[in-house]
């Protein structure tokens, strides 16, 4: 392979000026090919690398191996309590999903007792990475691309200007360039994006290093914007460094990524843990604790077993430009949309071919220095949701591809589980349901049954085997997250941070509360969310909400008006049926008919302003936040209103 240029000297910028802003400012384009992949065609190239580390086929007999034994115990367990008199359709779909069901979670649980293993043992990062160390010289170029649609340009540029200043304290700011790619289709913020651009260059201390290019014709999407700047300036710069709008990294992470790729020839892609901040909404600092308190042990884990074929999840990950030139270039998938034309969920693929072209792509979860911001609602992570179910919906047809290798088929798999999960889980309970109602005779022209009960029925069967099976199921189910607060209490700094063990395990008791309200929602909206798929409609693209969650009391009917109307029937038919059908389908009837106070709750900034003074949902980063998160909220608070 060869090796891009390595000078230090930025490349001559050019560009035009419009309306005294400027139209584009870009550096002497340096060409690089990037041809089309083929799923139809290809081979593994290098099933083992040099960067892979030792033992993987043990590490992968563990989690796959474990996960299938405690499946077949559990599945036992069931077919003990349903075989008396046979097993007709019913209960053996209901065996057929909890099975499925049941390898979900225990595979998430082995892969969480193995991070949590390698968080409280403190293994040493692979790739010689060590945030301790004194940070590295650099021999190469790298550029830092941060793609942009229809945000606020100046919250946009604060989050970058936070970044070139962190880089630039390093010492190292020779060696690093920044792009804003503008996908913006909206006219007035695309001249705010320009105006707001050539004030960030009067900011800096060498505005030479900044460059701004807005497409006029978004093929591709995000995946289209990265593209098309490999294929017009990649040949200049041996790494990019991926960022998200939301996106901030500290120069320390950057450097430190820079330099770990220029050590390991083999490698083509490193992804960090982007933890979540900058919460302000009671949903948003909920999901920023649970990043914080259960994501380490779980990304631990899958670094863990996953090795050299790691995934890449589109932002926050430094990654081989050559490398992603030549084996990257995604293909329009074949087929009706929305299964076909563009690929959405384009991360999961692109790993894929890095992969099968021969390339090691490794996560970092310890690295720290790398953060992002989430959703302030849940109506905007559904959003958010349902064009990523679009998205991995999609990668049915790139699973058969050939060449891949099978844990990056693994990942794909995956990814399209994850949203059939949600139907998956209602029809168990529906199942659960439909059995002892058969049994007992029900018949649609007679509602009553006086003192049915699920419950009642299950435990006849039999009572210890059935109390197991249930007490087993929901502590696997719930493992991953005592493993990630106990694995967060053992670091001092991190129990401080959270405000202690006591408000830490209080904030935990707190999210899984909300969390299993809100879950009756998402599984009936991610639900419709496949049929929508399934039926051919488009999820669109649109810009995303970054600070404010609520929305009008119309907003709230149109989007979750159905799922109240669902849970009053469900309950009055539960009742009309036996007072203690009610009581057994409560939890889920309770979420449903309380979705539109629950979004409207969490959505609001008020409560979560009141825990964050009582330290409820508290995370270290905004006890003693580093300075790349000061440095953006100062800049940001600086920003005059609209």
């Amino acid at each position: 392979m060869s090796s891009a240029p390595t000078s230090s000297a930025p490349p001559a910028a050019a560009g035009a000026a419009v309306a005294g802003v400027s139209a584009s400012i870009l550096p002497a384009e340096a060409p690089l090919d990037m041809p089309i992949q083929s799923l139809g065609e290809g081979r593994l190239a290098q099933p083992q690398l040099p960067t892979t580390p030792n033992r993987m086929a043990w590490r992968r007999a563990y989690i796959i191996g474990g996960s299938a034994l405690m499946t077949l115990i559990a599945a036992y367990q069931i077919w003990w309590v349903l075989r008396g008199g046979g097993i007709n359709l019913l209960e053996a779909l209901l065996l057929v999903l909890f099975i499925a069901l049941f390898a979900w979670i225990a595979l998430a649980f082995f892969s969480a007792l193995a991070g949590f293993v390698q968080i409280v043992s403190r293994r040493r990062m692979r790739l010689g990475l060590d945030p301790d160390a004194p940070l590295p010289a650099l021999r190469t170029r790298t550029a830092l691309l941060m793609p942009t649609y229809n945000e606020d340009p100046r919250r946009l540029l604060a989050g970058l200007q936070a970044i070139y200043e962190s880089v630039d304290a390093t010492g190292r700011l020779d060696d690093f360039d920044f792009f804003v790619l503008s996908d913006t289709t909206r006219e007035a913020i695309a001249q705010d994006e320009l105006a707001a651009f050539d004030a960030l260059r009067t900011r800096v201390r060498d505005p030479s290093r900044l460059y701004y290019r807005r497409r006029d014709d978004n093929a591709e999407r995000k995946a289209g914007n990265i593209a098309e700047w490999v294929r017009r300036f990649g040949n200049a710069y041996p790494q990019m460094l991926i960022l998200d709008a939301d996106s901030l990294m500290s120069g320390d992470t950057v450097v430190r990524l820079a330099a770990a790729m220029e050590s390991h020839p083999d490698v083509a892609l490193i992804q960090t843990l982007p933890m979540i901040v900058n919460g302000n909404t009671l949903f948003a600092r909920m999901q920023q604790f649970a990043g914080r308190l259960y994501g380490p042990v779980i990304a631990h884990g899958v670094a863990w077993w996953h090795g050299a074929e790691s995934n890449y999840w589109g932002h926050n990950a430094i990654i081989r430009t050559r490398a992603f030139a030549e084996h990257a270039g995604l293909p329009e998938l074949r087929g009706y949309r929305p299964f076909g034309g563009t690929v959405l969920s384009h991360d999961f693929v692109e790993a894929a071919l890095l992969r099968r072209g021969g390339w090691a792509l490794h996560m970092v979860p310890g690295l720290g220095g790398s953060y992002e911001e989430g959703p302030p609602s849940l109506t905007d992570m559904l959003v958010r949701d349902r064009r990523w179910c679009q998205g991995n919906l999609q990668h049915s047809a790139v699973l058969p591809a050939k060449g891949l290798h099978w844990v990056s088929r693994w990942h794909l798999l995956i990814g399209i589980g994850h949203y059939f999960t949600a139907p998956m889980w209602a029809m168990l309970m529906l199942i659960g349901l439909a059995i002892p109602l058969e049994r007992a005779g029900f018949v649609w022209t007679r509602l009553a049954l006086p003192g049915f009960s699920p419950t009642n029925y299950w435990r006849e069967q039999d009572p210890e085997r059935f109390t197991w099976v249930f007490v087993f199921t929901m502590a696997v189910l719930l493992a991953p997250k005592c493993m990630g607060y106990l694995a967060s209490m053992t670091d001092a700094a991190t129990r401080r941070g959270c405000g202690g063990a006591l408000r830490a395990l209080v904030g935990m008791m707190l999210e899984t509360l909300l969390a299993a309200l809100m879950a009756p929602v998402t599984m009936y909206v991610q639900s419709r969310g496949i049929a929508e798929v399934l039926a051919g409609k488009d999820s669109g693209w649109e810009s995303q909400r970054r600070d404010d969650g609520t929305l009008p009391l119309s907003g709230l009917v149109r989007s979750y008006g159905g799922a109240t109307l669902l849970g009053l029937l469900s309950l009055v038919m539960a009742y009309m049926v036996s007072p203690s059908l009610a009581a057994w389908m409560g939890p889920v009837i309770a979420g449903l008919l309380l979705a539109i106070p629950i979004v409207a709750l969490t959505s609001a900034r008020a409560p979560g302003r009141w825990l964050r003074r009582i330290g409820i949902f508290r995370i270290p980063e905004e006890v003693a936040p580093p300075e790349v998160l000061r440095r953006a909220a100062e800049l940001r608070r600086a920003i005059p209103p609209a």
